[in-house]
């Protein structure tokens, strides 16, 4: 595997820290210590959650933060962010989707995460298409300003498809990784300029069958060394399904050992990891909504000394799995989207999986499903459903709504236990179609509880053109 070193084409710089007004949680301390957390960008300690809305403005996008607190997470405590906001680098322009996707992590390394915003289909004269937007966290919240980071080479496209921050090499500073439509790159530990000076390493393309478009990357310590490692998944041009590797990290060698996981034959959508069977190593979860499954399934990969694919037997779940609720249907679309965290606070992850098309009372609302981990992997026993039917859910399911298109687990209230996010991105909003919606759910120690269920939609950030918008569609990962 050849590797690349090359100077990034950027020419935005960082800007001053005035502009991006941003709300911050009025819980914790009032002059609260960095965190370090990865996705806390006011270092309050506790945990908060973007939600990108890459079709607000005609698709020009945005984000929305939502600050966590003790008390959960509201519209009071967020802002929404543009590129057209006081600070964001670029102009907001039809077609950039700033918010496709969404991340963070501690990129200046100064114990507050930042906010990293792909654009990929940004279009500037003279520049590769697409582009990453860091954003940095302080005390003050999202206010220092940030700078945009375009791809390295001139020929590359959809630089910006997806992002994650870990710590690939070992050394005990995570650093940026970035994928464009053919290229991954990352950036060593040096704070990002955004100046044109910042080196990125990017692995040949020549490990793609030529036919695959990158859809995203997501990382992982699949083998309980203390170098990361990461998947690439991407879409066969051919239509034959879609293609899954892993890569593993290391000194002086990251990329160099990869393996294929999946190759054709199934549609992945969706991609999470974390350590579900509690043995120091995390796993990975992949949604297939429909292909061979055509109701959808869940297929989780055990981490393992050797790597993904070396350890445990390769686990698939639908829902015609023992201990999995409901019954596979055609079109249920079961792993639309997947999310791991620990709910219970019993140090095993959990996954909830997204079946927006689940038929709830005979129309096809949608629904999440609740897998619990264990010692021995996925339980048997305890898995959890909840849909808009579901006493204490805020609202009525009906045929379109798709709730579960989108889940995210995350710790808002700094209880030990995820709490979830559960978009319904076909929600109408009075007279208002496919608006969108979000809906919270409490973490505890049974599982998941629909005590002090919170909802929002998009008019309660300020959105007034909701018609289309499909908020939630895209959460932080």
């Amino acid at each position: 595997m050849r590797i690349r070193t090359f100077v990034t084409a950027a020419t935005l710089t960082a800007l001053a820290a005035t502009g991006l007004g941003v709300p911050l949680a009025t819980a914790g301390p009032a002059a609260a210590a960095p965190s370090g957390q990865r996705e806390d960008f006011n270092g309050d300690g506790y945990t908060d959650v973007a939600v990108g809305v890459p079709k607000a403005g005609g698709k020009t996008g945005a984000v929305v933060v939502t600050y966590g607190s003790a008390s959960g997470v509201s519209p009071s405590r967020s802002v929404r962010i543009t590129q057209d906001s006081a600070g964001v680098p670029g102009k907001a322009e039809a077609g950039d989707q700033f918010g496709e996707n969404v991340t963070s992590g501690d990129v200046d390394h100064d114990g507050y995460a930042d906010l990293i915003v792909g654009s990929p289909y940004e279009k500037v004269d003279g520049k590769p298409d697409g582009s990453v937007t860091v954003l940095w966290g302080g005390a003050k919240g999202l206010t220092k300003g940030g700078i945009a980071l375009d791809a390295p080479t001139a020929g590359d496209r959809n630089f910006g498809q997806g992002a994650s921050f870990s710590d690939l090499d070992g050394d005990g500073t995570p650093q940026l990784q970035i994928v464009s439509g053919r290229h991954f790159w990352w950036y060593s530990e040096a704070v990002p300029k955004g100046d044109g000076t910042d080196v990125a390493l990017g692995l040949e393309d020549d490990f793609l069958p030529e036919d695959v478009q990158l859809d995203g990357v997501a990382a992982g310590n699949f083998t309980g060394g203390p170098a990361g490692d990461f998947v690439v998944y991407g879409q066969r041009g051919d239509g034959d399904g879609d293609y899954l590797a892993t890569f593993r990290g290391g000194p002086g060698d990251i990329g160099y050992q990869h393996t294929v996981l999946s190759d054709g034959g199934t549609e992945l959508r969706s991609v999470a990891t974390g350590d579900i069977d509690k043995d120091g190593r995390d796993d990975l979860v992949t949604g297939e909504p429909v292909g061979g499954r055509e109701a959808g399934s869940v297929t989780v990969r055990w981490g393992a000394r050797g790597g993904l694919g070396t350890g445990k037997e390769t686990v698939v779940l639908d829902q015609n799995s023992p201990g999995v609720p409901g019954t596979g249907e055609t079109g249920d679309s079961f792993g639309a989207d997947v999310s791991v965290r620990d709910v219970t606070g019993d140090g095993h992850a959990d996954i909830a999986v997204g079946v927006p098309h689940e038929v709830v009372r005979g129309t096809d609302a949608g629904t999440v499903v609740l897998l619990k981990g264990s010692a021995n992997g996925v339980a048997a026993t305890g898995a959890q459903t909840f849909h808009q039917e579901t006493t204490g859910v805020p609202g009525v399911g009906e045929s379109g709504d798709r709730f579960g298109s989108a889940v995210h687990l995350a710790d808002i209230d700094k209880n030990g236990k995820a709490d979830l996010f559960a978009a319904a991105d076909g929600e109408d909003i009075g007279t208002v179609p496919d608006a969108g919606a979000v809906w919270v759910l409490r973490g505890a120690s049974s599982g998941l509880t629909t005590d002090g269920v919170t909802s929002f939609n998009p008019a309660d950030f300020g959105f007034t053109d909701t018609a289309g918008l499909t908020f939630g569609e895209v959460f932080d990962h």
